[in-house]
């Protein structure tokens, strides 16, 4: 038997392939990285700022919150820049620029001596953002139309598992080899993606001159339902949003439920990564679900479970309950941002799909930013609880807003 499975890998790694499958293979865990170095230092950032200075509690949370928001932040404002450039030379390029770029910058703050420097690179990792969004749109205007949801389900497991795994394998590198080590093993990673999409990932481009590139007002004017493809946005931003809206207050929730007792960290830890393990288990399957039934069955369905998810959290009595729901939340972010995906690439042109996922990267970093806002302002004045609560909420009026956009493309196509 163990024969037989060595041989049928052995078969799979090395079966002749095509270029879409290679490129989903080295993106994969290109995005896996990328995802992974946004989220990695969050377990011990205040930690390593406290280590930078003599700082008072109020200064180290305030330096704590610029550090963590000033990186989605700069995302925000400059990714439809890199999605125009993207668009005119290639995504190719814009993933070694991102990769090189971040490599660097996260390797460097492993060397700063204050907490200026600090920020300054923080800012500065913004500005080299845009590996996902163009890996995404790599990927999107290659892959069969067929396989366009399994695949794109396959890739959202990457960024979206580093994403959620991050905090958890940061914290344990940090533990054994101390917080700076962990910086120059990440910018080591990350200068290794850059090496397999240097020389793995193919692409075919023509470039376009900058004068014959369509402004993004054209481009808006151009998409058959603008409602729709905005709307993904909208979704993706309150998919993150969700996602992040408890970072602020896990840990002090779990210690809340373990009433003091037990080790928070690790615990905190595990509950946190749970998200990503599901997702990795169930994107891909749901991908392909949606290439049978339709995307936007998925994205309601993972809306509905992410709102009936939301609401027991707040009234759980033990950590092991929690853990089940944060589990169920993975389920639903499997189902959720392949769908998103797929609807982009189905209602967008391909010539325009550089600046089109580089717009929902924009509104991803916006729901970076916002989501532990609406988590720390909601558990200030109602408590831990209310925030899940809360949450549902928004995750429900998102399910409202994207039924009225999907029903509209129904009785336009009728």
């Amino acid at each position: 038997m163990l024969v037989l499975f060595f041989q049928r890998l052995k078969e799979n790694l090395t079966r002749p392939r095509k270029t879409w499958e290679k490129n989903l293979l080295v993106l994969w865990f290109g995005t896996f990285m990328a995802g992974m170095g946004f989220s990695l230092v969050m377990p011990f950032m205040s930690l390593y700022i406290d280590t930078l200075g003599d700082f008072s509690p109020h200064a180290l949370n305030l330096w704590s919150g610029l550090a963590f928001s000033a990186t989605f932040l700069v995302t925000t404002i400059i990714s439809p820049w890199w999605g125009r450039l993207a668009d005119q030379k290639g995504r190719k390029i814009m993933l070694l620029r991102a990769s090189l770029g971040m490599a660097i910058v996260l390797a460097s703050m492993g060397l700063v001596t204050n907490v200026y420097q600090l920020v300054g690179l923080r800012l500065l990792q913004g500005v080299f953002s845009g590996y996902i969004s163009n890996a995404t749109a790599l990927v999107a205007t290659g892959t069969p139309k067929e396989r366009s949801g399994q695949v794109l389900g396959t890739l959202a497991t990457g960024s979206v598992t580093g994403q959620l795994l991050g905090p958890l394998v940061g914290g344990i590198i940090a533990s054994a080899f101390g917080y700076r080590l962990t910086f120059f093993i990440t910018g080591s990673i990350l200068f290794l993606v850059f090496l397999l999409s240097l020389i793995f990932v193919h692409e075919e481009f023509t470039p376009i001159k900058k004068t014959d590139l369509q402004p993004a007002s054209k481009i808006l004017k151009e998409l058959e339902y603008p409602h729709l493809v905005i709307g993904m946005f909208i979704t993706t931003m309150i998919i993150q949003a969700s996602n992040n809206s408890i970072s602020p207050i896990i840990s002090l929730y779990i210690r809340e439920l373990l009433h003091g007792q037990g080790n928070v960290t690790l615990i905190s830890g595990i509950i946190a990564s749970l998200p990503g393990v599901a997702t990795l288990i169930a994107a891909p399957r749901m991908g392909r679900l949606g290439d049978r039934i339709g995307s936007e069955r998925i994205l309601a369905v993972g809306l509905l479970l992410a709102i009936f998810v939301y609401i027991p959290m707040a009234f759980v009595t033990h950590v092991w309950q929690l853990g089940i729901l944060r589990f169920f939340i993975g389920v639903s972010d499997a189902c959720l941002l392949p769908a998103v995906n797929a609807l982009i690439t189905k209602y967008s042109p391909h010539h325009a799909a550089g600046r089109i996922f580089s717009y929902n990267q924009s509104f991803q970093a916006t729901g970076n930013v916002f989501g532990p806002m609406i988590g720390s302002s909601v558990s200030s004045f109602f408590g831990y609880r209310a925030v899940f609560l809360s949450t549902s909420l928004l995750v429900l009026a998102n399910f409202l807003l994207v039924r009225k956009n999907t029903a509209e493309i129904k009785t336009e196509k009728q």
